[in-house]
């Protein structure tokens, strides 16, 4: 398991310039970007991200720890990050809230008590294949432990998928043109 040096710095330029200058002298096999995503701007965050990433060397893996909206990670794909960590799946999952492909589903919302459609018609998770929005929403409402899992397990193979088109993207060389499309669709930041 290759060690990465952690740069931090808040959103302070000067620091997050020294702290990646000093922890790449270190020569690690890669850096992640720690301190962020906490609450802060998107744009701050990105700023801070784009700072680092201009001394950290393009060939090593730059891991944006805690970044997980898919907004955010679509961003930070474009300024030059590799990995991702992030609870939002299943913490959001354990809640009710689904990321699907046309913007976020709150599955406890009474809109859904007769909807027969799946979390996703565009999904092909088991979730999806198997169980109604209707039949989630009863399942969250009667207590039953599998709701949580069930969108969890959505949520999941959403962000696989996510990934999965990110990295087909960038082999055609036309991410710039998925990444705008995406991120004109998707608001999952927003309460």
């Amino acid at each position: 398991m290759p060690l990465f040096g952690i740069i931090q710095g808040a959103t302070y330029k000067n620091l997050r310039r020294e702290c990646a200058q000093r922890t790449v002298e270190l020569n690690f096999p890669g850096y992640a970007i720690g301190g962020l995503m906490i609450g802060e701007p998107s744009s701050l965050t990105n700023e801070m991200v784009g700072e680092v990433n201009g001394v950290v060397p393009e060939k090593k893996p730059r891991y944006l720890m805690g970044c997980g909206y898919p907004e955010d990670i679509i961003e930070a794909v474009g300024l030059g990050v590799d990995l991702f960590d992030c609870v939002l799946p299943t913490r959001n999952g354990r809640t009710g809230m689904a990321f699907t492909s046309r913007g976020k589903v709150i599955i406890k919302a009474s809109r859904y008590a007769m909807d027969k459609a799946p979390l996703d018609k565009q999904c092909g998770c088991y979730t999806c294949r198997n169980f109604s929005r209707a039949y989630l929403r009863h399942l969250f409402n009667t207590g039953e432990a599998l709701a949580g899992r069930l969108v969890s397990f959505h949520n999941i193979y959403f962000y696989s998928k996510l990934m999965s088109q990110i990295r087909k993207q960038i082999g055609k060389g036309t991410f710039s043109t998925f990444s705008r499309k995406m991120l004109r669709r998707f608001d999952f930041r927003s309460p």
